[in-house]
């Protein structure tokens, strides 16, 4: 195969699921690792694609990563279900952790004028600025360094930052859940305070559309096993929620 058709194919299986794998692009091409990664290396210099621990990452025609600026206008009316739905389980008073997410900053929307008193810490400045002049919102941000395409403090900085406090709950938005991989995401830096924040948590509650249960992305964060619950949107497929629960994962969708 020329490297012209691999590198097509790449972006083939890239505008279809957003992710690709080195690994599993190796036994597709049926070519070596070394040679994937040159072709992976080529498509970034050419704006296609970004690089990721284990695999790539689709990126649009501007160049700019499918990250919070375009998963922002996607499932929106999923992502304010699992918000609402997640409300039900924050009480006033409580220390909550939410991480950078477009599902999350509909949280912060809709405590605003819901809680007294509560405790927010968020990696994420769109949730900062969101919670940042609302009475009764006690704000803690995690700081680090800077990612511009997601609007939020990312690394081991923020992780270690994080490791200095204990929070009733953690809410985190996740790229992938599924019963065999576990829950999962797309970049190293990204889970590495996914884990911390669910490391510090007495429970831990992960959000996820529909569309990303039994969806797999790069890094795993968890074990299925090691979650209070998993809130997700009310078009999950049935036979997939029942799966869940026949398997002790504890679900909801509405």
């Amino acid at each position: 195969m020329l490297a012209s058709d691999r590198q097509d194919r790449i972006l083939e299986l890239l505008e279809r699921d957003g992710s690709v794998k080195t690994s599993n692009l190796v036994t597709i091409m049926d070519v070596s690792l070394e040679t994937i990664r040159r072709d992976l290396d080529f498509l970034e210099k050419q704006g296609y694609l970004q690089k990721v621990y284990g695999g790539a990452i689709l990126k649009n025609k501007e160049g700019k990563n499918l990250t919070y600026s375009l998963r922002e206008s996607k499932n929106i009316e999923e992502k304010r279900e699992v918000a609402l739905l997640a409300l039900k389980y924050i009480n006033e008073g409580d220390t909550i952790a939410l991480n950078g997410s477009t599902t999350n900053i509909e949280i912060a929307r809709l405590i605003k004028d819901k809680y007294s008193s509560l405790t927010v810490v968020t990696n994420s400045l769109l949730i900062a600025n969101e919670l940042a002049d609302v009475k009764g919102i006690n704000l803690i941000l995690a700081a680090g360094i800077y990612n511009k395409t997601e609007f939020a403090f990312l690394g081991e900085i923020t992780e270690h930052f994080l490791h200095n406090f204990s929070v009733d709950k953690s809410f985190i938005c996740v790229g992938g859940i599924s019963l065999k991989r576990g829950v999962t995401d797309f970049l190293i830096e990204e889970v590495l305070v996914e884990r911390k924040m669910a490391e510090i948590a007495e429970e831990v509650f992960i959000l996820a559309d529909s569309t990303k249960i039994e969806n797999n992305s790069l890094i795993k964060i968890c074990d299925i096993e090691n979650l209070d619950l998993i809130i997700t949107d009310s078009r999950l497929d049935e036979d997939i929620l029942k799966k869940y629960l026949e398997n002790g994962v504890k679900i909801i969708n509405k």
